[in-house]
């Protein structure tokens, strides 16, 4: 069975410029990041700390919010925490080219991606340009819009999950995550494989982001994160989505438990 993956459909139409928030007390950082973005397909709005980014995204619409983890008065784990509550905006994290530990953190709050300083501008430019379209959909995938995995119901167009009839909330690279698994689902894939299908460029081996978006999907949509039965761990391997959730073992009834 082939792989039902991902290819980027050329886009023809014409649209507006994205809105591009990004919070950086480093001012070279912050204006490096302006100057490289803004032009016909981006339009870019800078904040200086984490308090005035989450002011500034509560004033305008935004498709793409850019946080540096160290920042005053409000940080970049807490200024994404406090964004993630009201919206499913992408949401990227800067940090150092050590900051695995604030990259998996970002993670647990709810961040989509990650870019570490010092980092190149070709390099921002196509991380941007992969979150974005992953976020607006621009991705014709050989897979049905809505999918099926027992009572766990996937709606691509509508970017919706339920889980036995209710609604489950998942940030975009959660969603983006689970319908690879369950367009393919019960075949195993590695990390490397994953990172490139679904987060979109090459797998980086010295982060768990996989790791940490898997343990967030288990904890919405498994009864027992701890003991997952949906997105199962194939040792050695890595991860696959189980065609059916297994029935909960039946208890024993003793012989003598009628009389």
């Amino acid at each position: 069975m082939p792989l039902l993956r991902r290819t980027r459909q050329p886009v023809t139409e014409q649209r507006q410029p994205r809105r591009i928030l990004v919070a950086d007390d480093d001012v070279s950082i912050a204006n490096l990041v302006r100057q490289a973005l803004n032009g016909p397909s981006y339009v870019v709005e800078v904040a200086v700390n984490g308090l005035e980014a989450i002011q500034q995204f509560h004033k305008a619409a935004f498709d793409l919010v850019i946080l540096d983890v160290m920042m005053p008065f409000v940080d970049g784990f807490e200024a994404c925490q406090r964004i993630r509550e009201s919206s499913d905006v992408p949401i990227v994290i800067l940090t150092s080219r050590g900051g695995s530990d604030d990259i998996v953190h970002g993670f647990e709050l709810g961040a989509d991606d990650y870019i570490t300083k010092p980092f190149k501008i070709a390099e921002l430019l196509a991380r941007v340009d992969a979150i974005l379209r992953r976020a607006e959909g621009r991705h014709d995938r050989q897979a049905p819009a809505t999918l099926e995995v027992g009572d766990l119901h996937i709606d691509k167009p509508r970017h919706e999950v339920t889980l036995a009839g209710r609604p489950v909330v998942l940030t975009p690279m959660e969603f983006e995550l689970l319908y690879f698994l369950a367009a393919n689902q019960e075949r195993v894939f590695d990390r490397e494989t994953l990172f490139r299908e679904v987060w979109g460029y090459e797998y980086v081996g010295e982060t768990n982001l996989v790791d940490v978006c898997v343990r967030r999907l288990r904890e919405k949509i498994e009864i027992e994160p701890s003991k997952p039965r949906r997105i199962v761990t194939v040792r050695g391997v890595g991860y696959k989505l189980a065609s059916a959730e297994p029935a909960e073992p039946k208890a024993e009834v003793p012989p003598d438990a009628d009389n």
